[in-house]
């Protein structure tokens, strides 16, 4: 994973454990469960949001650079096809 790539998931990882955080106060507090439940729906977005950086930072290092030196340094060697089945996993767990 490039620097800057791993700089911007781990702000968006830290910004999302302070929501769920939040959700957790406002469960405490009894507050209105439509506020509760607008924040899950944040929650869910900003997931969603960084499930695709990582998915697209492991396609540029990982399945479009297998072979190249840049993939990323746990990356297994693989063949084509077995590249394609791992992606086409993640992204099937990714989407559900």
């Amino acid at each position: 994973m490039k620097p800057d790539t791993r700089k911007k998931i781990q702000t968006r990882t830290r910004r999302i454990a302070g929501q769920v955080g939040g959700i957790q106060r406002m469960i405490e507090e009894d507050r209105y469960c439509v506020d509760i439940l607008n924040q899950i729906s944040a929650v869910r977005s900003a997931l969603d949001a960084l499930g695709v950086e990582l998915l697209q930072s492991h396609l540029e290092t990982c399945v479009i650079g297998h072979g190249s030196g840049s993939e990323h340094k746990m990356a297994k060697p693989m063949r084509p096809a077995q590249l394609q089945d791992e992606l086409r996993t993640a992204l099937s767990r990714f989407l559900r």
